[in-house]
């Protein structure tokens, strides 16, 4: 069983990423800021006393250097917790290249065995809050589902705000939600945040709707399961080769729907470090005397106990994770 304690130290994790992205802000370097961001918290991880291995990640090894899937991370040693790791070191990058609201560091974690290895391609995804937990499902129309969101929250449609990311692929879907006449906010990146948003009552957001990436599907679900909110995904295939890749990462049923606790099982805890300013968390900021801010949460499912952590940084007296001579 997952340690307790182990929860902070993955914040530092989070930290670390955040922190090395953060110098990239604005810069328009999308690829830049990601690889600050995997550079970091693979550097972060070494520190960590875990059997660790990721099973959301970066892509397949032939695809990422570095955090790919099926990497082992960690200071292993007999009496270590072996544990899965589904993690994003910069959710949201054209946000961060782009100054944008709501990138993030993330990291979700539980018992070995625990979290679907979803391969990385699309998924259709529906994210709610603790109120409407339940009430949502695959076998309703999108406008069902918004009717019966709606009677949970005692809302009329008009007043729920759904938060879908605004692609090609999602087009029919929110034709249809703007003919409800339900409110939308709609995303270039970033669908964690979004969803984790829906349980997060000051921000507003009610649904999650639409399709987004599968893998960031389960870290999300990971969150949702740790405030009670609810989940829902299912794979949206793109071709054979996507399926055959599946089914060697132990998917046997292609067209199931994943409920929250079977694409994360047991207990489970998720941290996450803003990088910019967003409806979750603050963004790093810079202040005089090479001190610097973040804002983190991490929370666990097993107590359903969420804290946030204002860490204040000296970087002229700790390791930096800085990349590309950007700092001294």
């Amino acid at each position: 069983m997952m340690d307790r304690n182990l929860a902070l130290e993955f914040v530092r994790i989070t930290e670390a990423a955040s922190l090395a992205c953060s110098q990239l802000t604005g810069r328009g370097d999308a690829h830049g800021a990601d690889q600050a961001a995997v550079d970091a918290m693979r550097k972060a991880f070494e520190d960590i006393a875990i059997d660790g291995t990721i099973v959301i990640g970066e892509g397949e090894r032939d695809e990422a250097p570095m955090l790919y899937i099926g990497e082992k991370v960690g200071r292993a040693s007999s009496d270590c917790p072996p544990v899965d790791i589904a993690l994003d070191p910069l959710e949201g990058t054209n946000i961060c290249a782009h100054g944008g609201v709501g990138a993030l560091s993330v990291i979700a974690v539980a018992d070995k065995g625990n979290f679907l290895h979803a391969p990385d391609t699309y998924m259709d995804k529906i994210a709610v809050g603790p109120g409407a937990q339940g009430v949502v499902s695959f076998d309703q129309t999108p406008e069902e589902n918004i009717r019966a969101v709606a009677e949970a929250l005692n809302k009329s449609v008009t007043d729920v705000t759904i938060v879908i990311l605004e692609r090609e692929r999602n087009q029919v879907l929110i034709d249809k939600v703007r003919e409800l006449g339900s409110r939308i906010l709609l995303i270039g990146d970033g669908d964690v945040s979004a969803g984790v948003a829906t349980s997060w009552k000051e921000t507003g957001i009610d649904m999650l709707l639409g399709i987004g990436a599968a893998p960031e599907g389960v870290i999300t679900a990971a969150a949702l399961k740790c405030l009670g909110g609810d989940f829902l995904g299912k794979i949206k295939w793109q071709n054979e080769q996507e399926k055959e890749r599946a089914t060697k990462m132990g998917i046997t049923n292609l067209d199931k729907v994943y409920t929250r606790d079977e694409l994360a099982k047991g207990d489970v805890m998720f941290c996450a470090t803003g990088v910019t300013d967003g409806p979750l968390l603050k963004g790093v900021r810079y202040l005089s005397g090479g001190r610097i801010l973040t804002q983190s949460v991490v929370m666990r499912s097993k107590t359903g106990t969420i804290r946030f952590i204002e860490s204040e940084h000296n970087m002229r007296l700790k390791p930096t994770y800085f990349s590309g001579g950007l700092r001294p």
